[in-house]
C-alpha cells in the first residue's frame, strides 16, 4: 500500500510562525510593529473567536503585500528560505528526508502561503494557502481557502480521493492540525 506523509509546517517543521517571520524579514521591524498595531483590534477579535482567522490573516497579508509584483514576491520568498534555514527543526528535516528516501509521497500541508514554504523544500509537494495574482501583481486576497483545520484534509482528499489506497502518516503541533491528525492512520502531535 502506498505511504503518504503529511507534515504541518509552522511549529512542526519550524521553530516559529513563518508568517510573522516573513513579514518582519520583508518589511523590517518598525513596519512590522506598525502594521500589527494597525490590525490589533482584528487580532484581538480573532483570539476571542469573534472574527474569522482566515479573514484577519488575509487583511494583514494584504496590508503588507498588496500591489507587489509576483516576481518580486517570489524572489523575496526565495531569499527568505535561504536566509532563514535556522527556522527549520533538524529532526523535521531528517523525517522529511527519510520519507523521501522511502519513496513515499511526501507533502507539506500548511496554512502558510505556499510561495514561501516551497523554497524550503523544493522537492516536496506543498499544499498551502495560495494567493491571488492579477496582471502580475498580488491582489492581497487568497485564491484558495486558508489551509487550516478541515481544509488540510480536503486538500489531501483532492489529491488522493480513494482513502483505501494509501496509509497516511501525519505530523502536526496545533489546533489547525487536529482534523488532519484524526484523518491519518498514524498521527504524531508534536513539534519535531
Amino acid at each position: 500500500m502506498r505511504k503518504v506523509y503529511a507534515f504541518d509546517f509552522d511549529g512542526t517543521l519550524t521553530t516559529s510562525d513563518t508568517l510573522l517571520a516573513f513579514i518582519r524579514y520583508a518589511k523590517g521591524t518598525p513596519a512590522f510593529v506598525w502594521g500589527f498595531l494597525c490590525h490589533a483590534h482584528l487580532l484581538v477579535l480573532m483570539k476571542l473567536k469573534l472574527y474569522p482567522n482566515w479573514k484577519a490573516k488575509q487583511k494583514v497579508f494584504s496590508y503588507f503585500f498588496k500591489g507587489m509584483t509576483i516576481e518580486a514576491f517570489n524572489s523575496l520568498c526565495q531569499r527568505f528560505a535561504v536566509d532563514s534555514r535556522s527556522l527549520l527543526r533538524p529532526k523535521g528535516l531528517q523525517l522529511v528526508a527519510q520519507a523521501q528516501a522511502e519513496e513515499a509521497d511526501t507533502l507539506i500541508v500548511s496554512a502558510s502561503i505556499d510561495n514561501w514554504v516551497q523554497p524550503f523544500f523544493p522537492q516536496v509537494k506543498v499544499l498551502g494557502t495560495q494567493i491571488e495574482v492579477k496582471d502580475g501583481r498580488l491582489t492581497g486576497c487568497f485564491l484558495t481557502k486558508n489551509c487550516y483545520g478541515q481544509e488540510k484534509v480536503n486538500r489531501i482528499l483532492a489529491l488522493y480521493p480513494d482513502r483505501n489506497t494509501y496509509h497516511l502518516i501525519a505530523y502536526g503541533d496545533s489546533r489547525g492540525d487536529k482534523e488532519l491528525l484524526a484523518f491519518a492512520d498514524e498521527a504524531y502531535y508534536q513539534a519535531l
